[in-house]
């Protein structure tokens, strides 16, 4: 019998090499797992039903010696990325029953490498969310309590791997997405430099602001998982050309800065503050000084950010009308009257609120968009100054443990907050990996997330995986 517990990308992969298992017995653990916990977790929304033929195909690479370290290797895909001729629904009735007729270039990178793709997670209803409560096909619980939520709005995909249903998992970032469901589940999450992967075939929610991105349970499976989604893409003209990703010339400093204001523990949980201030042990053993540092305009990063994205979804669904595809209302009088109905149906309540507030930000000739986009910009200046001095910024992934299921469903503004130490590195292209840090006495998993200047994705995975090895 397969120890699934304790697999990596690595370990499978000398197994599968060895003729320990084939891809097909490795396939069938995961499985069994998911027959018998997803009926209570929802984690995957769908199975798919070629995991044998695909399982057959990564096979015979191993036969054929073209087998790479990721052939093999099950995973889950969160529901908004398209595999031509399976559903993809961004977990909304709006695109109930519709059918991709086209892969994702990051998807189709790694089915060139032979990953098996076991089904479909999950999430918020168009990635709106924290917790995948905002989905239309019901709420995913964290396997590590079964009353909590598991963050979002890749939580499905966390929550999979999490209850050990893929080894390793595809989610997507817009702000956190793939960092706060990690901290709520005790897993890696890891966002690349924005224009390191392609974002062809993900449902756009913010065009400058989503990535597709791993979740795993080491640094080491994140950054080959990450390693074979990157490409420049003629499909996405913010892929940046392979030549022209390089980091800025600086020498490394040894030092980490802080944010002060986070240094005061305000608006966190108890448990999680301490858990923070407790990391810094571990980086000081790695040699790294702790440094406090003043950043005026970080703290506007979760406004700028609910202006930025909302104003660029409202643009995006305005596609999704009824017309040429996806759910549409009957019994319609007229054609305003379709629309309206066919939308109000179709979407959830906050994908409507983020559209109505998308469209308020839009008025005016976009004169809030613009101060936004304006503020943005100073951030990111904001940031690359502070790096010219420190190799890294670090804060909690999170503000909070994993909260419970319908805790805050009726306060959109505290569900945004779960967003706050996020939003940084989304407005700024910045790559960031939340690395676990341990367990509340409760069960809870704490989160510290680590943020590197653009383009030194690969200091985050060296530092990640010394910091991991001490903690």
């Amino acid at each position: 019998m397969i120890d699934i517990t304790n697999l990596t990308i690595e370990s499978a992969h000398d197994a599968l090499k060895k003729r320990d298992y084939t891809v097909a017995e490795l396939c069938d653990a995961y499985l069994a797992v998911i027959k018998e916990r997803n009926a209570d977790i929802n984690a995957y929304l769908e199975v798919f039903d070629d995991v044998m033929e695909q399982a057959e195909k990564a096979q015979a690479k191993f036969a054929d010696g073209t087998a790479t370290i990721l052939t093999g290797i099950p995973l889950a895909i969160k529901d908004n990325m398209l595999i031509k001729g399976k559903k993809v629904t961004a977990a909304s009735k709006i695109l109930e029953n519709y059918v991709a007729s086209y892969t994702a270039t990051a998807v189709e990178n790694l089915i060139k490498q032979g990953v098996v793709f076991l089904g479909r997670t999950n999430m918020d209803e168009f990635a709106m969310g924290s917790s995948v409560q905002t989905s239309a096909y019901g709420v995913t619980r964290n396997p590590l309590d079964r009353e909590r939520v598991p963050g979002g709005s890749s939580g499905g995909s966390s929550a999979a791997v999490a209850m050990h249903g893929a080894l390793a998992a595809l989610g997507s970032e817009t702000c956190g997405s793939i960092r706060q469901p990690a901290a709520c589940t005790g897993l890696v999450g890891f966002k690349p430099t924005y224009g390191s992967v392609s974002r062809s075939g993900l449902i756009a929610m913010a065009n400058s602001l989503d990535q597709i991105c791993p979740l795993s349970r080491t640094v080491a499976d994140a950054e080959i998982i990450h390693n074979a989604l990157a490409s420049c893409d003629p499909l996405d003209g913010t892929t940046v050309p392979m030549e022209q990703r390089i980091a800025k010339p600086r020498a490394k400093t040894m030092k980490i800065a802080v944010p002060s204001d986070v240094l005061k523990g305000d608006g966190m949980d108890k448990e999680v503050h301490d858990a923070f201030l407790k990391s810094f042990d571990v980086f000081k053993q790695l040699g790294y000084e702790i440094v406090p540092m003043e950043f005026p305009l970080l703290p506007y990063s979760l406004a700028v950010y609910y202006v930025v994205m909302p104003s660029e979804l409202a643009t995006n669904l305005e596609r999704l009308d009824g017309i040429r595809y996806g759910y549409h209302a009957s019994g319609t009088k007229s054609l305003f009257d379709f629309y309206s109905k066919t939308r109000g149906e179709g979407f959830g309540t906050e994908s409507r609120r983020r559209i109505v507030l998308g469209m308020h930000a839009l008025l005016h000739d976009g004169k809030y968009y613009r101060q936004a986009t304006k503020l943005r910009a100073a951030i990111t200046k904001e940031l690359d100054h502070a790096f010219e001095s420190v190799d890294f910024y670090i804060t909690p992934t999170a503000p909070t443990l994993p909260f419970k299921i319908g805790e805050k469903m009726n306060d959109p503004v505290a569900m945004y907050y779960s967003d706050v130490f996020s939003a940084p590195a989304n407005l700024s292209g910045c790559p960031a990996i939340a690395l676990p840090t341990g367990m509340t006495p409760e069960g809870l998993p704490t989160s510290v997330q680590i943020t590197a200047p653009r383009w030194e994705d690969e200091n985050l995975f060296a530092i990640g995986k010394e910091f991991e090895r001490i903690v």
